[in-house]
Formats: C-alpha cells, structure tokens, sequence
C-alpha cells in the first residue's frame, strides 16, 4: 500500500473542516509565482507545452492503432496534438476490467491516489494553464487560476465531500442484541463501499478542468473506473490531467485503466456510443440544454448529474454607489468575454428608473451607466485582452451578429485591438422592453447582454426569479437599498434555486465561485439537477455492502 494518503491527511482534513464551516481555504495557491510554484516553472512549462505540439500524446491505453484529434486555438495558434483512438466498447470493456481491483481497494487509498494526483497536477499549473487557454480561448492568467488551482480545489473538494460521505459507516462492528435470561446475539458486522460501475465525464470546451475534476474525482474515489470524454476542441487539458492520474495509479500498484481518455472529433464523435453503454453507470456532463435532455432520456440506468445552460440575471432596484456598481457589472459582463456559465446575461431595471448616491437615474441612464464603465474598463487594449480572452467558438461571433437586430444597441461588440490572428468580441449590451421575452428568455451565449425595462421593481424580480425557475440560472444579482426589496428577492431566489449576490461593488464578482463555500448549481432549476459540491453530489454514486457473521463464543 502506498503511503499516499498519509501524505496528504492533513490537506484532505483541513478541505472536509472547511466544507463544513464554508468559511475561506484554498489548498493550492492561485498566484502564479516563481516563489510557489518554482522560480522556473513557468518557463519550463511553457516550453513543455510547446514540446507536446504538433505530435501524438500517448497515454498508453487501449487503442485501434489510428489517432484522432483537431483541436485548434481560438488564439490563432497551431496545436496539432493527436490522441489514441479507440472504440467506445473497447474503452468501456477496459474501464470494467481496470474497475475490478480499484473497487477493492480501501477508501484510504483511493482517496490517497487522488490527492497525490492533485498534488502533481498542481505542480504542473503552468502547463495546464498554456493547455487551457490555448483550448478555450480564456487569457493566460484566468486559465491559470481557473484552469489551475480553482479547478484543483473543486477536485479537492469533491474528494472531501466523498471521503467524509464513505467514512460515515464503520468498516466493522460488532453487533450485540440482549436476550434477557439467553445469551446475547452477537454478529460480527463488515461494511464495505461498492462502486456502481463505470463512470463517464462528459467535458465542455471553456472550462475543460474546473467543469470535469469535479466529476471525475468524485466517481473515482468512490471506487469506479472513470471515463473522460472531453469535449472535442479541448481535450489537451485533461489529456495532461489523466496522465498524471494513470502514472500515480501504476505507482500505486493499480491498473492505470481506472482513468481512460476518450477522445474524438466533432466529425467522429463517441458521446452518444459511450451514453447508452450498458456498463455505464453514472454520467457526469457539462454542456446544452438539447444534449442534456438527450443523454437524460438516453442514459438507461445510469445516474445522470448535470451543468446544463441558464440565463443569469441582474435586477437593479436602487443604489448608494452608483461608479462600483455600473463597474462590478461591467467587469462582470466582460470577463473571459461573457464565456462563463455564471455570467449575467439580463439586467432588469424598472422603466422609470432608480435611486443613486447621485440623485434619480433613468432607466436610459443607467444603461448609459453600465456602457461608460464598458468602455473604460476595456479601452487599453491590452487590458481588453487580459480580462476577455479569446472567443472559443466561432459561433458565438454569429449570435453577437444576431441580438443586434433584437433591440436597441447601447454598446456594439468590437474586435480587440492587436489580438491578431484570434477571435476576439467585446460586449454588446442591447436595451429591450420587459414585454419582448423572445429576445432576452433564453440563452445566447457569449458577450451578449440585454437591459429590460420592466413596469417597477416588484415585475423586475418576479421576472429575473421566473426566468430561473423556468429556463434556469447558476448566478443572480441584485442591488437595493432597500432590506423590504432585498428580502422580497432573497425569498424570490431560494425558491427559483439560484443563489443571490446583494449589492456587489467590490473586487469580488457574480461571477466567481468558491470551493469549500459556494454551492455552483443548485440542482433546484433547470440550469443542471446536480450542484458542485455537496452531499447528494457524492453519497449515491456508492451503496454500502454488509457481510454479516455469527460471533464466535469465547
């Protein structure tokens, strides 16, 4: 047995202590400095990165011989990293056999092989960084934070919710029933966590880590052999992770098929095969409301959790810092372009406007408002280009094209100044009517945002909090002086199953989700039916076998 887990004990115990005081802790440091991560590291990853293009990455597993892959940068820049190919059966029969011995294992060293895991993944955050943003389009230090260390935490702490969910039964026990004036019943009582079978993830293509360590840690340390299948156009980042993952495994004395890459393209695509696979047995997945609803409908058997889209909202009553507030949204709205699963989408305001530290807005003011600290925020260029990444998807440019046409414009989407050769889009911010539901009740992902004008406040978040209801949401904000409006929205939003931001005007977003403390997705709307990280997330994808004996008499 390897000396894994007590060489991590004390960071798993400090992460499952944290989870429950949901105060601030962070395992692994998301300053990307020379003085933590080795004064070094940033250019030996980088250049290790450059190494891994234009050649096969071998994880040696399964495959039929051929290689596959086409993922391309939203940078411009040329990847030509190709991956074994291998029919989804044989990946599946190999998850099974690979499964036999993990299953097992004790819950310490399955869980010891895991913080190793992380542990060396956060060794190579530089690496994955360059992985990350090269994928998804996001700019170097967002990838490294989010790809990196954010990612690592949310790993992290799905192996605490798992270790402290298996450790609740007692491996063994000896049961003792009185008889009165006969002997006691006496059993000798063994307990033991039982998998369910082959796990898959099913990755997206912005956050090809943060979005799939959850998953993958939490299946795997409960004993099943895992499945990644990424999403086609970033596969690099978790081809790094699962190599990682497979070396630490043969260090550990097991079969390195406990964690298998399925990689594919878009033309050559392997969901669905994988989905209906009988052996399949919990299904993690990230992505669309259409394939979400397919790979619910399609799974058999199998325990489904997902992150599906959602349209996040905004709902603006009044304020007492009129600059903070107009530049937290701004922020919010641009960062990594609008590409993130928590970014606001609709902003409600009433039509007659608002109260502010300088005097009564206008519902035309405010938007006014918002675009000055747009422009601000991103006129240096090269600013633009750290907070906004690059444009992962070229559809995205069609849908900024598009919600032009569906209201007034109060900010165009431009191209940023000397990102040459990337897709790149600043936000367009688009004033609608309340009445025009068409435009702004579904999801149009990207730097895309509208500004509703609604009757009054209490018509703003019945619609902010019915949209979650009905279409979903992961975020919501809202800005009031007012603790009448402000208990009125709170209510409003635990009952939609979105969590609610008050009054934002710092250096912290609507966007930002914290392991240990945030619960991202509630599973309570149709934004996803799984929320990262809690109990539920974890305790299901094991049961608990009894093996029960007559004591022997002393």
């Amino acid at each position: 047995m390897s000396n894994f887990f007590e060489a991590h004990k004390d960071t798993l115990f400090q992460a499952v202590k944290t989870s429950k005081s949901r105060d601030y802790w962070s395992a692994y440091p998301e300053i990307a400095s020379g003085k933590i991560y080795g004064e070094t590291a940033k250019d030996d990853q980088l250049a290790e990165f450059e190494g891994i293009l234009g050649k096969p990455f071998a994880l040696g597993q399964p495959t039929n011989s051929n290689w596959t892959g086409s993922e391309a940068s939203p940078y411009g820049k040329e990847l030509g990293v190709t991956y074994e190919d291998a029919d989804p059966a044989e990946l599946v029969k190999a998850s099974q056999e690979a499964g036999k011995s993990w299953a097992k294992a004790s819950v310490e060293e399955r869980v010891g092989v895991a913080l190793e895991m992380l542990s060396r993944i956060n060794k190579k955050s530089f690496l994955i960084a360059n992985a990350v943003m090269h994928t998804s389009g996001q700019a170097f230090m967002m990838a490294f934070q989010a790809g990196g260390p954010h990612a690592q935490d949310r790993g992290l702490e799905a192996v605490a919710y798992a270790y402290d969910a298996m450790t609740q039964t007692p491996t063994e026990v000896t049961w003792t029933k009185p008889q009165g004036k006969h002997d006691p019943i006496v059993l000798d009582k063994k307990f033991r966590v039982v998998p369910r079978g082959v796990a898959l993830v099913i990755g997206c293509a912005t956050f090809p880590t943060w979005n799939t360590y959850p998953g993958m840690f939490a299946s795997f340390v409960t004993g099943n052999p895992v499945i990644i299948k990424p999403h086609p156009m970033a596969i690099l980042p978790m081809a790094i992770s699962i190599q990682i993952g497979r070396e630490v495994l043969k260090e550990a004395g097991f079969d390195p098929n406990v964690l298998l890459l399925a990689a594919d393209t878009a033309d050559a695509p392997k969901t669905k095969e994988l989905v209906t696979a009988d052996a399949v047995k919990i299904i993690d997945f990230t992505g669309s409301n259409t394939f979400g609803e397919w790979v619910r409908e399609n799974a058999g058997d199998a325990l489904v959790y997902t992150e599906e889209a959602g349209v996040n909202a905004i709902t603006i009553e009044s304020t007492d810092n009129l600059r903070g507030m107009a530049s937290n949204i701004a922020f919010s709205l641009s960062l990594y372009s609008g590409q993130m699963c928590t970014t606001p989408q609709n902003i409600f305001v009433p039509r007659d406007g608002i109260e502010t530290n300088d005097g009564k807005k206008s519902f035309e003011e405010v938007a006014d408002a918002i675009k000055i600290s747009l422009d601000k925020l991103l006129g240096d260029p090269a600013r633009a280009a750290a907070i906004l990444g690059a444009v992962q998807n070229p559809a995205t440019l069609e849908r900024i094209d598009a919600a032009g046409k569906l209201g007034k414009v109060i900010r165009s989407s431009e191209p940023v100044e000397g990102m040459n050769g990337a897709r790149s889009a600043t936000p367009t911010l688009v004033a609608v009517d309340s009445k025009n539901e068409e435009a702004y009740m579904q999801e149009r992902f990207g730097p895309i945002s509208f500004i509703i004008a609604c009757d009054d406040i209490d018509d703003a978040i019945a619609r902010a909090a019915g949209s979650a209801k009905s279409h979903g949401a992961i975020t919501a904000a809202l800005y009031s002086t007012d603790e009448a409006v402000i208990d009125k929205a709170v209510d409003a939003y635990a009952w939609a199953g979105a969590p609610l931001s008050v009054n934002l005007t710092g250096n912290i977003y609507v966007n930002q989700s914290a392991a240990y403390s945030d619960f991202h997705v509630t599973g309570a709307n149709p934004a996803g039916n799984a929320s990262l990280t809690d109990g539920a997330y974890v305790a299901n994808r094991f049961r608990i076998a009894t093996v029960r004996r007559q004591a022997a008499m002393a």
